[in-house]
């Protein structure tokens, strides 16, 4: 009878477990693929904005290696918002330069 009971325990536990982490761990993967996505669209734009560009900008190729050297190595949200910045940047670098 107590086995019963302990086993009842342990069903009750890993739903309840089961009901808290899955959905926290899909919305987390759901973040971090959506992070990866738009550091991938900023680095293509800054790389259209780099071959569109008539000046080298060094400010801008160094921030648009490091973003891609962040995508290679393929790190969590962080990385991803990192490389999505560093990618920014250097794109708005090319574009002040072609308006410039």
């Amino acid at each position: 009878m107590v086995l019963v009971w302990v086993v009842g325990v342990v069903v009750l536990v890993a739903a309840g477990f089961g009901a808290v982490v899955l959905p926290w761990w899909r919305a987390r993967e759901v973040e971090r693929r959506t992070a990866w996505s738009a550091a991938r669209a900023a680095i293509e734009s800054a790389g259209v904005s780099r071959d569109a560009s008539m000046s080298r900008v060094d400010e801008a190729e160094r921030l648009l290696a490091k973003a891609e050297a962040i995508a290679a190595d393929r790190g969590g949200t962080a990385a991803a918002r990192t490389a999505s910045e560093c990618a920014s940047r250097a794109d708005r670098l090319w574009r002040e330069a072609v308006d410039g």
